[in-house]
């Protein structure tokens, strides 16, 4: 389960920003997944609080959003969404298509708890 080796890199990519940030604790992270970035949600979702354990955002919840499927028609220059196995045109119907959008796993926001200055 390559999944909470996923985890535990996001999670130093976490922790470094709560602590520029001089974050308490990580309230939230959202993260984006499109279909084809090799990373399952459901398994990413149950490998996280393994990986969280004894961290700062060890109670942060853990939203996923999953991102469509988008191409770029190389024939008629149109950008439209795909499915996993058909990546083609659904302007014109054509195969010579370019992936633009659905194989990334992007840190879209983080909620932090900052300290309070005394």
């Amino acid at each position: 389960m390559h999944e909470l080796s996923i985890c535990q890199s996001l999670l130093d990519q976490v922790e470094q920003l709560a602590h520029q940030h001089q974050a308490q604790q990580v309230v939230k992270i959202v993260l984006h997944i499109g279909p084809l970035s090799g990373v399952e949600a459901p398994l990413l979702q149950h490998a996280y609080p393994l990986a969280a354990a004894g961290t700062v955002a060890e109670h942060a919840v853990l939203e996923i959003h999953t991102l469509p499927i988008k191409v770029h028609c190389k024939s008629c220059g149109q950008d439209s969404e795909a499915s996993a196995n058909r990546l083609l045109c659904a302007h014109c119907g054509d195969w010579h298509t370019q992936l633009i959008s659905g194989d990334e796993m992007l840190l879209a926001s983080l909620e932090l708890d900052q300290k309070e200055d005394t």
